[in-house]
Parts: C-alpha cells; sequence; structure tokens
C-alpha cells in the first residue's frame, strides 16, 4: 500500500471554527478496484460551502462525520487506472478530499478541460464556482440590457463571475465588497460598473447612490447586514438567486433585528423572485454548455480571475479558517504537490 495524508474532522466548531477542529493524518491507500482510478493530488478547492459539513446540522448535503476526512474536489494526476476513460498521467477533477491521494471511482472523475487557460482554473472560474455563477443567472437571475445587477462577495470566484457575465448582457454590474483593496480590484481589474464596500459605516446610503435606478437582480453570497441593505433596492419582479449565506455559518446573526418581516413584505409587494439553489441540480445538462461558452473568455482573458494559492496540504486549515472571515483575495486553492 502507498502512504498518503489527509485532514480530518476532529471536533464539529461552535461559531467560527479553529485549527483545533481539524487533525493532519498519515493512511494508507487501499488497492484500486476494477473501475478504480488512484490519483496523486495536485490541488485542492476550499470553499465556503464546507463549513455546513462540519456541521451535524440537517442539510441538503451528509455532514462529514468527526474523524472523516473533510470533504472536498482537488486536481489530480492518475497515477494507476482501472477505469477505461483513464491512464496514467491524465489530469483530472473530483471530490477527492483534504488529502494528498485517493483511489475513487473513475465514474466520480472528470478530466480537466480549460480551453487552454492554467488548470487551476477548473476549480475556479472554470469549475464549481464559475458555473454557480452562470447557472444562477442563466436560470433564475435572467438579467437583460439595461438591468442593474448586484453581486456580493465581488472579488470573489463566484461574485467576480456574475458581475463579468452580467455586463456581457449588456446588465449594469455593481458589486459589493470589502476592503478598499478589493474595491479597486473589482472596478479596476474586472470592470464592474460601480462597486460598494460593505464595511463602510456609509454601506447603506452609498449602494443605494451605487443603484439610482434600484436592483433588478441580485445575486446572494451572504446574507447578514449586506440583505438588510439591499432588501430596499430591490426593483418589482426583481430575482434573488440565493446559493450562499457566509455571514450566517458560523451562527452568526441570531442577535442581529430579525429580518423576516420586512424581507417576506417585500417578497410580497413587489413580486419578487427568491430562489435557492445548489449547481449540482443544472451540472448534469449544462456543465458542457457552460465550459464552451465561458472557457474560451477565461482563456482570452476577456473575463478575468484571481487565485490565492496556499502550499502544503498541512496549511488548508488555517486557509480554511482565514476565508470564512474574508482574509482571502480570489479563489482560494491549496496546492499540495508539482
Amino acid at each position: 500500500m502507498t502512504l498518503a495524508r489527509h485532514i480530518v474532522l476532529q471536533s464539529r466548531p461552535t461559531g467560527q471554527p479553529g485549527q483545533d477542529n481539524f487533525r493532519l493524518e498519515e493512511f494508507d491507500l487501499p488497492e484500486a478496484n476494477e473501475g478504480d482510478v488512484t490519483v496523486r493530488s495536485l490541488y485542492l478547492s476550499l470553499d465556503p460551502y464546507m463549513r455546513g459539513r462540519m456541521s451535524d446540522a440537517k442539510s441538503y448535503a451528509a455532514p462529514v462525520p468527526v474523524g472523516g476526512a473533510m470533504e472536498g474536489e482537488a486536481i489530480s494526476e492518475v497515477v494507476k487506472s482501472r477505469h477505461n476513460n483513464f491512464a496514467p498521467g491524465d489530469i483530472v477533477r473530483g471530490r477527492t478530499g483534504w488529502s494528498s491521494g485517493a483511489v475513487i471511482n473513475g465514474d466520480q472523475l472528470r478530466r480537466v478541460e480549460t480551453h487552454g487557460a492554467p488548470i487551476t482554473t477548473s476549480l475556479g472560474s472554470l469549475g464549481m464556482p464559475g458555473f454557480t455563477a452562470w447557472s444562477g443567472l442563466k436560470f433564475i437571475g435572467k438579467p437583460t440590457q439595461g438591468e442593474t445587477v448586484a453581486v456580493a462577495a465581488a472579488s470573489g470566484p463566484v461574485g467576480s463571475m456574475v458581475g463579468q457575465l452580467a455586463r456581457l448582457t449588456g446588465a449594469r454590474a455593481v458589486g459589493i465588497a470589502g476592503g478598499a483593496e478589493k474595491c479597486a480590484f473589482v472596478k479596476g481589474e474586472l470592470g464592474f460598473d460601480a462597486v460598494v464596500d460593505h464595511r463602510s459605516d456609509s454601506f447603506a446610503s452609498d449602494l443605494q447612490a451605487a443603484c439610482p435606478d434600484g436592483i433588478d437582480v441580485y445575486f446572494e453570497n451572504v446574507g447578514g447586514h449586506v440583505w438588510n441593505g439591499v432588501l430596499p433596492l430591490l426593483n418589482q419582479f426583481a430575482r434573488v438567486p440565493v446559493c450562499g449565506l457566509v455571514a450566517h455559518y458560523n451562527g452568526a446573526g441570531s442577535a442581529d433585528t430579525d429580518q423576516l418581516p420586512a424581507t417576506m413584505s417585500t417578497i410580497l409587494r413587489r413580486s419578487l423572485l427568491v430562489r435557492g439553489f445548489i449547481q449540482t441540480e443544472f451540472a448534469a445538462d449544462h456543465f458542457d454548455e457552460f465550459l464552451d461558452e465561458v472557457g474560451p473568455r477565461v482563456a482570452s482573458g476577456k473575463i478575468r480571475y484571481r487565485e490565492d494559492i496556499v502550499n502544503g496540504l498541512e496549511n488548508a486549515p488555517e486557509a480554511f479558517v482565514g476565508m470564512l472571515s474574508g482574509k482571502n483575495f480570489g479563489k482560494l486553492i491549496v496546492k499540495i504537490a508539482e
């Protein structure tokens, strides 16, 4: 057997996770059965949804068991294959977890396709985050020429794609980000029409000034006080794709003013569409369409992105904890091996 390393959930966090909720272990990779592929991990994606997997609260996916390996998607190199679609040396991506290697059924892997962009984009702009943005806009938000699209966490992998795709449809893109550096990136590098700093004491009035004609599509990644600022600005028949609520993942917000009555009242009075979604409900039928449409634009630089790459599997817990408080800048990736 081959020795590998993985990070397991040592304990369930209460509130903000800490590094003591994780443990790095060595383990023996099992022998591959017929149909299996043995892979060596190269890059691991860290994403906000993983915080939900650390909790045993009821959700759309089963939690990681205490003592179990943390879940996640990685880019890997095939070392040994007993599956007809893959051969040693192939570069693939799949849900192999926070691990330096894995044995996985080949039907759960996808060969990395980036239309010439770096392979790491298959974890970001050309992977799950990019597809989340594309599918949420295409099937729920449906922006049209001249409408205003606002998005929270606009410097991140989902938000940055939302704004750029919105502008390609002829809509006006307003980004919401945290801090001067991220706001400058959203406006200057990504080309959003306007950007607002949610950390500003004048956030609500700044957002109103940036959206003089209101908001037609709000792509929700955050919740919390950002939602409170957006809600009064939503136009009649506005659409709200909801793919994340990172402000609430650690249990925060319970002491805030209850916004449910105002939210429900606004949904009723303005005929809003508020639709939660998980990107997997669209992936089987539409991921190839997304890749063909967006891949060449990412490879050519027409759609821009930023990556925040951390070296070493052992540093994944610290990076993940930092991400939940906004310390990362761009798509957070852990480089495990060359």
